[in-house]
């Protein structure tokens, strides 16, 4: 027996290895990652480590020791060129390796910049994983002047970073205002005061032509005219998901790797979670990029590879910090046509309606906003948007409705 092959070493890969030895399987499991680190948390690269405030080893998700504890094979450092569904078997370069099962967890890689208007010019950065972050935290300690190139959490995130570390921050956002394709006008307005309040810049409705430099990004021209000397760039317009391989397997895609309700692929024995897994939710179909999903939609693909047959149903919950504002996400919000806002206790939520049905909140400092919308969503119900806007409404009560 040849045993179980995971590709991809993230949050997703790792969940379901070890999930796999919870449910007492006990042939072989191999877990590769293109990256030469363990399995790590991705959220903080853009927050507390970029800051300094979080070391390497806390990054982690496991200590080492535990996968070979669990006898889980690492496979570090190692890229994976190529899968052959009828044999059974993946290509690492001139090296074969046959599985009974695989799954991919690849994930998603950000969006870089072309070539053509500065993109490769040295010390223009993307929050891809470990070693970019590394590679960037020398910039922010030096300060001077960045220019962050899209307005959605992971630009803003590090426009929150470089402010707090007192660096001068210019953020473009080529749609018309920030968070434009993620959340309501609403929650736009409360980030961007936030961030204007700490100084950043914040230019909506105004994308980047190119940036300028020998060899070094010295400076940048934006869609308007206007040209700016800066320091460094970093880009934040959105990721990928990570379907090469399952592109060469004839593995189909639709909106990355397609699978059914089990974590199923259309390719024998292939089963697929995490940022780079499309799957079916309600009337449709969706990717969940979030760690929340990654561990969820991770776990039951490992009890479906040992015949449980059990369908993944998302919850979907998100999560951004900046500066000292915890936002929390619960639900989407894809066709909301009404949004409510309410003032709480250090705080304010937004609830997003269609049809008079709730379908997700964003709760700014109501970390009791968000845990009463997040029960209501997931059990389907939904509650009088006049009595959500009194701030003098009694939250539990909502519940009890």
């Amino acid at each position: 027996m040849s045993g179980i092959v995971i590709i991809g070493a993230g949050q997703a890969g790792s969940s379901l290895a070890i999930k796999l030895r919870s449910l007492d399987y006990t042939g072989a499991i191999t877990l590769i990652g293109e990256e030469p680190y363990a399995p790590y948390q991705r959220p903080p690269l853009s927050k507390t480590y970029l800051l300094g405030e979080m070391a390497l080893e806390r990054l982690y998700l496991r200590p080492e020791e535990l996968y070979r504890d669990q006898n889980i094979e690492l496979r570090l450092g190692t890229q994976v060129t190529a899968i052959d569904p009828v044999a059974g078997m993946i290509s690492l370069g001139a090296e074969t390796v046959p599985y009974d099962q695989l799954a991919l967890t690849t994930g998603s890689t950000p969006r870089l910049l072309p070539e053509a208007i500065g993109g490769r010019l040295k010390n223009v950065f993307a929050m891809r994983g470990l070693a970019d972050v590394d590679a960037m935290r020398p910039a922010f300690e030096r300060g001077g002047h960045v220019l962050i190139i899209g307005g959605g959490y992971i630009g803003l995130e590090a426009a929150a970073v470089a402010a707090k570390r007192g660096l001068k921050v210019t953020l473009v956002e080529m749609a018309d205002r920030i968070l434009q394709r993620v959340a309501c006008a609403e929650t736009s307005d409360y980030f961007r005061e936030l961030h204007l309040s700490h100084g950043v810049t914040l230019l909506e409705g105004v994308g980047l032509t190119r940036l300028t430099g020998a060899e070094h990004v010295t400076g940048a021209t934006l869609s308007n005219g206007t040209t700016l000397d800066i320091d460094f760039a970093l880009v934040g317009v959105g990721i990928q998901p990570n379907t090469g391989l399952a592109e060469t397997a004839s593995l189909t895609l639709n909106n990355g790797i397609e699978t059914n309700a089990l974590g199923q692929t259309s390719g024998p024995n292939i089963w697929a979670a995490g940022d780079c897994a499309s799957f079916p939710y309600k009337d449709g179909r969706i990717r969940l990029e979030s760690v929340p999903n990654a561990i969820d939609q991770a776990e039951v693909v490992a009890a479906n590879m040992l015949g449980a047959a059990k369908e993944y149903h998302a919850t979907p919950w998100f999560w951004s910090d900046q500066y000292d504002v915890k936002l929390q996400i619960s639900g989407l919000n894809q066709g909301f046509d009404k949004v409510v806002t309410r003032q709480g206790d250090g705080g304010r939520s937004h609830w997003y309606y269609k049809g008079g049905q709730l379908l997700a909140v964003d709760a700014m400092n109501d970390p009791r906003a968000y845990m009463v919308a997040k029960r209501l969503i997931e059990a389907g119900k939904t509650v009088d948007p006049t009595l959500v806007a009194d701030p003098s409404s009694d939250l539990k009560s909502l519940l009890r409705g």
